[in-house]
């Protein structure tokens, strides 16, 4: 199950794609929007989840999803942010927030995922 991790802070990304591959999962990653952009525009490169940060250098990780669903209309959306209380999830997208442990990652893609 391939996932797409989008984080600006190169330490989180890689500590949380770290920690996505030791749950087994298949890890793509981009440090910015048009990075993401790429991947998400190739036909050929299944994907299963984007989690994406809210505060990303070239645009909004809202921007973001909103642009990966006209791309992929049924790809699963997880933001990742340490102002999750605040923000407003748009419908069949999912939040985490940061700091987050390896459990919650885990248990809140698994759930995403219907891998419980």
């Amino acid at each position: 199950m391939p996932l797409l991790v989008v984080e600006d802070d190169d330490i989180v990304r890689m500590l949380t794609v770290e920690v996505l591959e030791e749950l087994d999962y298949t890890v793509l990653e981009a440090a910015d929007a048009a990075q993401a952009l790429s991947i998400l525009k190739d036909a050929n490169q299944p994907l299963d989840l984007l989690m994406t940060d809210i505060g990303l250098p070239d645009l909004s990780g809202q921007e973001l999803a909103q642009l990966a669903r006209e791309i992929r209309p049924l790809l699963p959306v997880l933001f990742a942010s340490g102002y999750a209380e605040s923000l407003n999830v748009p419908a069949g997208m999912h939040m985490i927030g940061k700091p987050f442990s390896i459990d919650q990652l885990r248990l809140k893609v698994e759930a995403i995922l219907g891998k419980h």
